[in-house]
C-alpha cells in the first residue's frame, strides 16, 4: 500500500503534459464527458472573468447529425457539442467558438478571445484527469 506522500508525488501538476486542451494526451485523442465538464467550467469562468456571457454547455446536441448547435434564450445561450467519436481538439474548438458566437463578438475582439481561451485551456489543464481526480 502506498503512502499519501508517494501518491502526491505521482500526481501531475496542473498544466503538466503535452496534450492540447489537456485531458487526452493529444488533440487527435477523443475526450470524455468528464473532460467536457471540466472544459465547460473553465471556459465559463474565463468568460465571466472577462465580463462576457458564459453560455451553458451540454452534450450531445439535440439535432441529430450535427456536431455543434447554439440556442439563444433571454438570459444567454446554450452551446451543445458532440463529444463522442470526435478528436478532443475539435470538441474544444467548438466550445470556444460557442463562447465567441454567444457573445456576438467580431474581430479583433473575437480573435483575441479565442487566443485567450486556448491559452487558458492549455495552461490550466492536467495531462491525465483520472490521476488527479
Amino acid at each position: 500500500m502506498s503512502s499519501p506522500a508517494s501518491a502526491a508525488r505521482r500526481t501531475p501538476a496542473p498544466g503538466a503534459g503535452t496534450g492540447v486542451a489537456g485531458g487526452p494526451a493529444s488533440a487527435a485523442a477523443t475526450g470524455t464527458t468528464v473532460h467536457f465538464t471540466q472544459a465547460a467550467r473553465l471556459l465559463s469562468r474565463e468568460a465571466r472573468r472577462r465580463g462576457l456571457v458564459a453560455p451553458g454547455f451540454r452534450c450531445p446536441p439535440r439535432v441529430v447529425g450535427v456536431q455543434r448547435t447554439l440556442r439563444r434564450h433571454a438570459s444567454g445561450a446554450v452551446v451543445a457539442v458532440q463529444v463522442r467519436g470526435r478528436p478532443w481538439g475539435a470538441v474544444v474548438a467548438d466550445m470556444i467558438e460557442g463562447v465567441v458566437v454567444a457573445n456576438r463578438l467580431v474581430p479583433p475582439a473575437a480573435d483575441r478571445l479565442r487566443t485567450e481561451l486556448w491559452e487558458a485551456i492549455g495552461l490550466e489543464w492536467p495531462a491525465d484527469l483520472s490521476r488527479v481526480a
